[in-house]
């Protein structure tokens, strides 16, 4: 059996810079009410003719640049996102175009803030068992496209941005990749972070009635998430270490997903670990769903904060509720 790596990383976000100020001119909210609540301090939105396939194709153009391969190489394209360009087909299909691939396999992943780590352990599948030498992996979001911009809606808007993070994986030829990736999932909780239509459930088709409803919009029972985020990110975590005989002395780089600083520092705190092995960029980004880790690990990685050979762990919690984590040997 194979083993997969990382070859290279890549990621892209929309120009537009959105303040916490900015949101204040369009709801009642402030720059101190969303800092002391999340930590975000901007984030950055699509313009209007940009979709999430945009975001996808520019991120994964860099990776492919950083990998130092051809995009012909690529035998397998999975993206993980909600905030797909058409009800169908996925963005997948977009981005294999895009890129001339042919008639590879692609298709898309809809696990939420989790998707990036579980399209990630899909693909280490396909390496693993000889399938594919080489797949492009993305995390890609334009959630501005669907949140309530209004004070009804500020909950949820204030916290979410668009971009994209994509990776190359190839077979890995002296032993470092990933180690072991975890998934999860507990359904009963799906209703305390979701957006009920469109669908086909009999309350969810699209009508004139229900367009203004908010069943087109995404809801959040915020104390829910943060109770169930701080559980399951330290056991997930703890999950993989365990699967690799690995401490938390022998793990150099944490990156969680990027849903909110708050709950980034409670984790660390039951973990008993300082805030300096765990990496943030939320302040810079919001929440970018199936993006932020992806993004946030194309920027340790340029920022030179994982060295050949460190121990690094990718961790997530979002809407499902899904979680997953991946143990990685840079």
């Amino acid at each position: 059996m194979y083993k997969s790596r990382i070859a290279g990383m890549g990621h892209h976000v929309p120009e537009q810079v959105v303040t916490n100020h900015d949101l204040s001119t369009m709801m009642d909210t402030s720059d101190e009410w969303i800092r002391t609540r999340s930590g975000i301090q901007e984030r950055r939105w699509s313009p209007q003719d940009t979709g999430t396939s945009d975001l996808a194709y520019e991120a994964s153009v860099n990776a492919i640049e950083n990998a130092g391969i051809k995009a012909s190489n690529i035998e397998l394209v999975i993206v993980g996102t909600i905030s797909s360009d058409y009800f169908f087909p996925g963005v997948s299909a977009q981005i294999q175009d895009r890129l001339g691939l042919n008639t590879v396999g692609a298709f898309d992943i809809k696990a939420a803030c989790s998707a990036f780590i579980y399209s990630l352990s899909v693909a280490d599948q396909f390496i693993k068992t000889g399938m594919v030498k080489t797949a492009l992996v993305i995390g890609a979001e334009a959630q501005s496209k669907l949140i309530d911009k209004s004070t009804e809606g500020r909950d949820v808007s204030v916290l979410f941005g668009d971009g994209a993070g994509a990776a190359i994986l190839t077979r890995s030829d002296d032993g470092n990749g990933i180690l072991s990736t975890h998934l999860h999932c507990e359904g009963r909780e799906l209703k305390h972070l979701w957006m009920e239509a469109p669908g086909t459930s009999p309350n969810a088709w699209i009508n004139n009635l229900e367009l203004d409803s908010d069943k087109f919009k995404p809801i959040m029972n915020g104390k829910e998430v943060f109770k169930n985020a701080v559980t399951r990110f330290p056991e997930v975590i703890e999950e993989a270490m365990a699967a690799n005989k690995l401490s938390m002395d022998d793990i150099q780089l944490i990156i969680p997903h990027q849903a909110n600083y708050r709950i980034s520092q409670a984790v660390a705190k039951r973990m008993g670990v300082e805030m300096d092995k765990v990496y943030s960029n939320i302040h810079k980004y919001g929440n970018t769903t199936a993006a932020s880790i992806p993004i946030a690990l194309s920027e340790a990685l340029a920022e030179n904060k994982i060295s050949k050979g460190d121990h690094i762990i990718l961790a997530a919690f979002g809407a499902g509720f899904t979680w997953a984590s991946a143990a990685i040997k840079w």
